[in-house]
């Protein structure tokens, strides 16, 4: 079909688009936040953002009227399409939301120039017409395809860097699992061949051996939790509260504290929903750390969880956890190396506390799969703050955001 057929409806229709773009942008807007279960002001979370409809409107019905200026020539409008794919990425929507969220601006603006084209006294023959609708509808494709193309190249850039931090994780665990084998294979080998060996010399290699096959085992007991991550459709991963999780992390813990003296104190926390296996592997390993590392000098000794939501980007609300303690902290010189993978702060100054370096490694990795991040915070007086972030589920976001405003009774 040749759109550039000349309608007499079409420069009525594309003034009447620019008339009503507010009304449109507001039934464009309300429809999005059924569908995807945001509220309207997390849609587009700030005026700037907010005029990045009209902008497409009115690129739309400059297109409508004048065929001949291609929309992907307009740059204001294709600027405004590939921010908001950048937004649509970091607000968490997949493929499916956003290719919806252009489905109902087409329902939007067709029922609308179908009620208008009734109350327009001017004639046309049905090609006419139909070239006049193509023209909306090519509109439409070509800023659906700028917002598409933007979030895409994010989505790839984010694989990208997950496919190029998996190659090096599996470098670098594949040496040390080698490593950790020859030493328990050397210890035993030499346990085989030297029988006639003294006590304290056989009970020294099957320490050997222990240390490195329960070092191995460790590895792999995390390795099989972050499997967990890796089901491509999101629908089948276990969710649970944040309360349940942080319960879950400090029961797996409650042996070793108890060996250790620290007592695990669990601040009220919001009932939002998490992943669970990601959330419990990262906890565990954070507690585990506190546990392992804190402070004997210390008559009393403990290690806290807290949670809160903030709002790091506009609109787009984070569940934040912190893991403080009171221990021995970390070394100055060895903060920028925590998240390395075989880095151990203590490893020289602390050789009977057993790990493989591999615990921090894998919290930032599972945090990051999820599109979050981690960090560590040090106070003068000593301790440790070790923190991830993660973007809310959304369809929990308000009941969570609520709970946490809505002071809490006073206890009796």
């Amino acid at each position: 079909m040749d759109s550039n057929v000349d309608c007499p409806l079409a420069a009525t229709l594309a003034s009447r688009l620019r008339e009503g773009r507010d009304e449109l942008t507001r039934r464009w807007l309300d429809r999005i936040s059924d569908r995807v279960e945001l509220s309207p002001n997390r849609v587009f979370p700030s005026e700037e953002l907010l005029d990045h409809v009209p902008i497409l409107i009115d690129g739309i019905a400059g297109y409508l009227e004048h065929p001949a200026n291609v929309v992907t020539a307009d740059v204001p409008v294709i600027a405004k399409a590939m921010e908001l794919g950048e937004l649509r990425f970091a607000q968490g929507f997949d493929e499916h939301e956003l290719l919806k969220e252009y489905e109902l601006l087409g329902g939007v603006l067709f029922g609308f120039l179908s009620r208008t084209a009734d109350d327009i006294e001017a004639t046309c023959t049905n090609g006419q017409l139909l070239a006049c609708a193509h023209r909306l509808f090519s509109a439409i494709t070509v800023v659906q395809q700028a917002t598409a193309t933007q979030f895409a190249m994010r989505m790839k850039a984010r694989i990208n860097e997950r496919e190029d931090r998996l190659r090096g994780f599996n470098r670098a665990l594949t040496h040390e699992l080698k490593n950790r084998i020859g030493a328990a294979v050397g210890a035993a080998g030499l346990l085989s061949e030297l029988p006639d060996l003294d006590l304290a010399k056989r009970q020294q290699l099957v320490g050997v051996v222990l240390r490195n096959v329960g070092s191995m085992r460790g590895v792999l007991d995390n390795l099989l939790e972050l499997s967990r991550l890796e089901v491509l459709d999101a629908r089948h991963h276990r969710h649970v509260t944040l309360p349940q999780a942080v319960a879950e992390a400090a029961r797996q813990l409650r042996d070793a504290a108890h060996d250790r003296g620290v007592e695990i104190r669990i601040s009220e926390l919001p009932a939002i929903e998490v992943n669970a296996a990601a959330v419990e592997l990262s906890l565990s390993n954070l507690l585990s750390n506190a546990i392992k590392y804190a402070d004997r000098s210390k008559a009393e000794r403990w290690v806290s969880v807290d949670a809160t939501i903030e709002d790091e980007v506009p609109g787009v609300n984070r569940l934040t956890i912190r893991v403080r303690d009171n221990g021995i902290g970390v070394p100055a010189e060895g903060r920028t190396h925590l998240y390395e993978r075989f880095f151990r702060a203590h490893a020289s100054t602390m050789p009977d506390i057993e790990g493989t370096g591999l615990g921090l490694s894998l919290v930032r990795d599972t945090i990051a799969a999820l599109g979050g991040r981690t960090w560590a915070e040090f106070v003068p007086e000593g301790g440790s703050v070790f923190a991830f972030s993660l973007p809310c589920r959304r369809e929990a976001d308000d009941a969570a955001v609520e709970a946490i405003d809505t002071p809490a009774s006073p206890s009796t």
